[in-house]
């Protein structure tokens, strides 16, 4: 009986660290999202350059990725993401403004970790509200905090600059040795290896035990506490987890932008970062990233053909998506290989 036990115990590590190791198609894609750097960045003759747009798509990206972890992984219903992305912008922009550009009081490394660790910690204490009652009750909790903050943004003129935002936010080089350029080549590039390890730590955390508990926790919260699973920690954890990132995105979008303004932490930027979600697939970590790109690149195409209608074929193709496909644009594709091999094992 025991040898069965510490087979499965084998075997289910095995999958574990199966799981955890890098596909070629995952490498393909961050090598696409780093040829786009040459491709739109300036260096080829007659293609316009688009690297803030790119910017703007990571920093995208990094907050859908915060809203999979606590609603694809955890299955926590929020509206509060885009509250911790503004905070997090505020937390950078005022910690550029204030080091006037002068290494390495507005480093942007620094102010990354710092905003981060502002915003987990902000996390931390809502959390409690949060984790308390059903997804209604946590929804409207959410939703309350992130109103909230953007009214002491807007109130707050002394410190946040209130409707008017914060201007003359001057980051200092990356590291003291990479100035952002006009063309944002810098920023672009910075972002991208930001949320490169963003995303491979939560990689590293949804395949480890822990990433399993959540996804119990998910399926079956009253299972989950049954087996002895820690319901309540694992939830406080991965919540903070997820603000810091979200604080982490605005951070970046602050320093690239270099400024800071209430539309950063208004209630739109929660509805957006679900809308990516929803378009690439919850449950994924990839359909934050690829929601996110296809989500603004939508928006920039459809607003460039009839700027007067772009939200309602963007409402019509979220709507296809919702009825259509199943777990978004990730989704899609995994259904299609499966029905490819299926196809071949026939």
């Amino acid at each position: 009986m025991s040898g069965s036990h510490d087979k499965d115990l084998q075997s289910a590590s095995a999958r574990l660290l199966k799981q955890s190791h890098s596909r070629w198609y995952e490498w393909l894609f961050w090598a696409v999202a780093l040829s786009l750097f040459v491709i739109f960045g300036d260096f080829i003759p007659g293609v316009p350059t688009r690297l803030m747009l790119l910017t703007e798509i990571v920093t995208l990206a990094l907050l859908a990725l915060s809203i999979d972890l606590v609603l694809g992984f955890a299955g926590i219903v929020t509206l509060g993401q885009g509250a911790y992305f503004g905070l997090g912008a505020y937390v950078a922009a005022l910690l550029a403004k204030g080091g006037a550009g002068t290494f390495p009081m507005s480093d942007p490394v620094i102010g990354l970790l710092i905003a981060g660790l502002v915003t987990g910690v902000f996390g931390f204490v809502t959390s409690f509200l949060v984790l308390r009652g059903s997804d209604l009750t946590r929804l409207m909790v959410t939703l309350g905090v992130a109103l909230i903050l953007s009214e002491l943004a807007n109130q707050m003129r002394w410190l946040t600059g209130g409707a008017d935002g914060l201007n003359g936010v001057m980051p200092s080089a990356v590291l003291g040795i990479w100035e952002f350029d006009l063309w944002g080549r810098v920023a672009y590039l910075y972002s991208l290896a930001v949320l490169f390890i963003c995303f491979w730590l939560s990689r590293r955390i949804v395949n480890s035990p822990f990433g399993l508990s959540l996804k119990a926790i998910k399926n079956n919260p009253l299972r989950a506490r049954a087996i002895g699973v820690p319901v309540n920690a694992r939830l406080v954890a991965i919540y903070t987890i997820a603000a810091a990132l979200a604080g982490i995105a605005g951070a970046l979008l602050a320093q690239t932008t270099q400024s800071a303004s209430p539309d950063m932490i208004a209630f739109h930027r929660s509805a957006d970062g679900l809308l990516i979600l929803v378009f690439g697939g919850a449950g994924y970590l990839y359909g934050g990233l690829i929601g996110a790109a296809a989500f603004r690149v939508m928006q920039d195409v459809i607003g460039n053909i009839t700027l007067q209608y772009w939200q309602f074929w963007l409402g019509a193709v979220l709507v296809a998506l919702v009825i259509f496909v199943r777990n978004g644009i990730i989704g899609m594709m995994v259904a299609g290989w499966a029905r490819l091999r299926k196809g071949d094992g026939q």
